[in-house]
């Protein structure tokens, strides 16, 4: 091998290697500059949706992660809160990535709370009012009121966009 030959090798496996890493390591925790980098692995076990999800409240802490159907398979961690009939996500007003991506492909995905995986169906809460209630639960999870924002230079939490997602049928979802 000569040198161009041993360069285009070295170049073509630090690529592979930052791939690999960027895959088994993204998201990242926070929600700032490479925060906002989706990763590629959900993990979880596919399990049918619990009849009422205020008991992971409790018993799960943290964010859960959240992969939309479809390619690319972009898994993005989100601050939830467990009602009886679904979970409540919200996110800034911004056009981020995976509020853009629910909208635009109709909102079946999966969320992952713990080590169970969930297919559900995400539904934009559009009414002021209805989303201002969700919104204020999503807040008290939190540690936050609805008017002040989740870190500095975010808007205030009554400015959010929220989402509520819904238990679909596991048979559906091991078809996608």
């Amino acid at each position: 091998m000569d040198k161009y030959e041993i360069a285009g090798v070295s170049v073509g496996m630090l690529v592979l290697a930052v791939l690999f890493g960027w895959i088994f390591t993204a998201p990242y925790l926070s929600n700032q500059g490479l925060g906002r980098t989706p990763g590629l692995i959900i993990g979880g076990t596919l399990t049918d949706a619990p009849t009422d999800f205020t008991d992971l409240n409790d018993s799960v802490q943290g964010p859960m992660m959240m992969k939309q159907s479809g390619f690319p398979p972009f898994v993005h961690y989100l601050s939830w809160v467990g009602t009886e009939e679904g979970v409540i996500s919200a996110t800034r007003p911004d056009g981020g990535l995976w509020a853009k991506r629910v909208r635009e492909r109709g909102g079946n995905g999966f969320l992952r709370i713990g080590e169970e995986t969930y297919a559900m169906e995400a539904t934009e809460i559009l009414d002021n009012e209805v989303r201002l209630a969700m919104m204020a639960q999503w807040a008290a999870r939190s540690g936050r009121t609805l008017d002040e924002p989740l870190y500095p230079g975010s808007e205030p939490l009554n400015e959010w966009e929220v989402f509520f997602w819904t238990p679909r049928d596991n048979a559906m979802a091991a078809s996608h």
